[in-house]
């Protein structure tokens, strides 16, 4: 009997979702020290099938290369737990003595984990990674056309961790994964946090879920080749980055942005590295290839070679091709070169002065890349720093490969497979997002300063009970009218009851 694919993917996820809720009730009850010795274990495991998850992701999802799939893996375990391993996460994390504050941190209980097509494993592994270290349980929803290699790093994770004494279901996922399924996940009562990296129909479903969410917005990368520039250097790092994984990393260089005055050297540079520059007649042919409607990019040209991609655009390049490149004037959704392809796919755009560099940046992060990153060649410290001051994004490499840099490979940010765009982009952080992402803090507080709290004034405050002559008067005439034997009129009681309760009012 053939069930619906929705109905099982829902059953499942809500399998999951009950076991790792479960598993992070009993996992809320671990120090420290156990917990750390989780992490090591999985981030260990992880890395020890770098390579063979590599080959899966390749062979699945038909994008990528191999040895640079492996180098993500290896930064989303390895570097990735280099960078948490010291950070405390359970009970008390920070205590100031002087102000007499102490720190605790409590986790947010199960988290949802989107993962993309692009960075399969390496996103599942780091996800994995920083949710073990704050005691998170998380389930996971795959991408469709990577399931299998996602689902092979998070059981390679759930196992070590179950070794290592976590409890069983703290890592969880759905292993046939539909949108309805993801949906539900995101929506569920027992989910706590999102964690979305994808697309951005997913990453705005993850925000209006109703619940706490870290999403991530497109990465429209400009790279600007400055005027002072080491332009050897720069153009083989810009080469070498775009080119690793074909382009999948977000943060990798989009459009290229050349000063008038070095754009000759530029281009010779390019050339010597293996691009090849489009004539107008192959560029219109690629731009069908690259969208073939407005705004919208041809999922088939990502993660690919640029030798692939001009054959599917029915263009003959050398065989030693290693980015493809167009000049370019305009930008827009309407203009394919200019849009965020996740290839090895370049416009180029004269920049005449300056001013009008940062202008093109600005128009090309507009495009789709608000808030991200930009990559920055230059020699002049003044022009990095009005950059870092003026340009919208949340990451500014400079004189590095953008893609890797952003991630950590290559600088000392932190080494993360989520990042942020901040306010500009949409999100809720500009960071690189790591395991103190994932936890909460509560504050107790001593008492430290001494305060004089002024009476209340009740002149402008409504009755002024005990303070009114008024009453006083009335309370002795009743008192007057007592008789020796202490009984009381009943009407003068009455009387004077009212008499005072006409006085409240009045006031």
């Amino acid at each position: 009997m053939q069930f619906d694919l929705d109905l099982q993917s829902i059953q499942e996820m809500r399998h999951a979702l009950q076991k790792a809720k479960e598993a992070q009730q009993k996992y809320l009850s671990y120090s420290q020290e156990q917990v750390d010795k989780i992490v090591k274990r999985v981030a260990e495991a992880a890395a020890a099938k770098s390579l063979e998850l590599a080959q899966m992701a390749v062979e699945e999802t038909r994008m990528g290369v191999v040895e640079h799939k492996k180098m993500k893996n290896d930064v989303g375990s390895l570097a990735v737990y280099e960078s948490i391993k010291n950070e405390k996460t359970v009970g008390i994390i920070n205590e100031d003595r002087t102000k007499k504050i102490v720190e605790v941190a409590y986790p947010f209980g199960v988290i949802a984990g989107i993962i993309p097509t692009t960075n399969p494993t390496s996103s599942a592994i780091f996800k994995a990674l920083i949710a073990l270290k704050t005691r998170n349980g998380i389930v996971f929803s795959p991408h469709p056309r990577a399931v299998k290699c996602s689902v092979a790093a998070l059981k390679i994770c759930l196992e070590a961790a179950v070794e290592a004494g976590a409890p069983d279901g703290i890592i969880g996922w759905i292993s046939k994964p539909t949108m309805a399924a993801t949906t539900e996940l995101m929506h569920h009562r027992d989910i706590d946090l999102i964690l979305a990296t994808g697309g951005k129909d997913l990453v705005r479903a993850a925000y209006s879920s109703g619940k706490p969410a870290y999403g991530v917005g497109p990465g429209n990368v400009p790279v600007y080749i400055e005027k002072t520039a080491n332009i050897q250097k720069s153009v083989k790092m810009i080469v070498e980055s775009k080119t690793f994984d074909y382009g999948t990393i977000c943060a990798t260089e989009q459009a290229i942005v050349v000063d008038q005055n070095v754009k000759e050297m530029a281009v010779r540079e390019f050339k010597k590295n293996g691009a090849y520059f489009l004539n107008e007649q192959e560029k219109v042919l690629l731009e069908k290839v690259i969208s073939p409607f407005p705004g919208k990019l041809n999922p088939d040209i990502v993660g690919q070679s640029a030798i692939k991609i001009a054959e599917l655009a029915g263009i003959s390049v050398p065989v030693d091709t290693t980015i493809l490149i167009a000049e370019e004037t305009r930008i827009g959704k309407d203009v394919p070169f200019s849009i965020e392809k996740l290839s090895p796919i370049f416009p180029i755009y004269t920049a005449e002065s300056y001013e009008n560099a940062k202008e093109l940046c600005v128009k090309i992060l507009n495009l789709g890349g608000m808030g991200h990153s930009l990559s920055l060649h230059t020699n002049d410290d003044k022009v990095a720093r009005e950059f870092a001051l003026e340009m919208p994004v949340s990451r500014l490499m400079v004189n590095t490969l953008s893609s890797i840099g952003a991630v950590g490979a290559t600088t000392e940010l932190m080494p993360s497979l989520t990042l942020g765009c901040g306010s500009f982009g949409g999100n809720i952080t500009s960071d690189n997002l790591t395991a103190r992402h994932l936890i909460n803090i509560k504050r107790m507080a001593y008492g430290t300063k001494e305060v004089n709290v002024p009476k209340p004034s009740y002149q402008n405050s409504g009755p002024q009970w005990g303070a009114s002559n008024h009453v006083d008067e009335i309370v002795n005439q009743v008192l007057s009218n007592v008789n020796v034997s202490g009984s009381l009129d009943p009407k003068v009681i009455s009387e004077m009851v009212n008499q005072v309760l006409k006085k409240y009012q009045m006031n």
